[in-house]
């Protein structure tokens, strides 16, 4: 009964100031390497590793931390006038829920820190990929939605709606994971505090 509480009491702790002041500047940093030249295949594909600030918020913090500057990314694409709007409820499924949903990307935070603070790099590089297919896909499942609903209309004569748009959020997820997994597995390495918090006590901010 005990450990219920205390994980409850985890559940709902508040993230420290550093936390949200490392979220808002993270956040920022993202907007600003999606301003930058990205691979185009295609009108509909853009390929991008824009997400990697969230994804270390995600290691950081957990999937709170994660959620809070994925969310915060996708509200200054909308303030900045970055985002591609064309109904309140496109926008919303694609610049809050689906960015927000990056932050799952967090879910074996505590795990991440601890074998990186033991030295234990393979185990830790086999959790960050995992980390990174599941936030990534947990974004793009909703980008897959609101492609059905709102951008089918722009699919090629004689292909699906539900085709089109999972070919082209498929391939903008594949690519962008890649390119998110090839930087993080260049910077962590040598840079392994900038995921290692003080503090890691288990599920802490999940």
């Amino acid at each position: 009964m005990n450990d219920s509480k205390t994980g409850v009491r985890n559940v709902n702790k508040a993230l420290p100031l550093q936390a949200k002041i490392e979220i808002a500047i993270f956040a920022a940093l993202a907007l600003l390497l999606d301003l930058l030249p990205s691979i185009k295949i295609a009108t509909a594909v853009s390929i991008s590793f824009s997400m990697v600030p969230i994804f270390i918020m995600c290691f950081r913090w957990g999937v709170k931390g994660g959620a809070l500057s994925g969310l915060l990314w996708g509200l200054l694409q909308l303030a900045t006038g970055t985002a591609y709007i064309l109904t309140a409820l496109q926008t919303f499924i694609e610049y809050i829920v689906a960015f927000a949903f990056i932050g799952f990307g967090g879910i074996f935070s505590q795990s991440i820190k601890t074998n990186l603070a033991n030295n234990n790099r393979s185990k830790a590089f086999v959790l960050i990929v995992l980390s990174l297919i599941i936030g990534s896909f947990a974004r793009y499942f909703w980008h897959f939605i609101a492609g059905i609903i709102f951008w089918g209309s722009y699919a090629p004569k004689g292909m699906s709606a539900l085709w089109y748009s999972f070919s082209m959020n498929g391939i903008s997820m594949v690519g962008s994971l890649i390119a998110c997994l090839i930087i993080l597995s260049l910077l962590i390495p040598s840079a392994s505090r900038m995921i290692i918090t003080k503090s890691h006590s288990s599920n802490d901010y999940n």
